[in-house]
């Protein structure tokens, strides 16, 4: 398994597609875990620090408007 510092290495090489797809993938498999077991802890978890950083993100997005 791949170190985080390994990770942040590996996402900034990607081309600005793959990290579209990478992000795409990421959310599906999250969705999923989620229909299967609405329970799941870490599912619940990445859809609640996804959307915290969506808002977040355009927070900034309109304060730089």
């Amino acid at each position: 398994m791949m170190t985080p510092t390994d990770l942040w290495e590996a996402i900034g090489s990607l081309t600005e597609e793959d990290t579209l797809q990478l992000v795409t993938t990421l959310v599906a498999t999250y969705d999923q875990r989620l229909e299967r077991d609405p329970s799941d802890l870490a599912a619940r978890d990445f859809f609640k620090t996804l959307n915290l950083v969506l808002k977040q993100t355009n927070e900034c997005n309109l304060n730089r408007r």
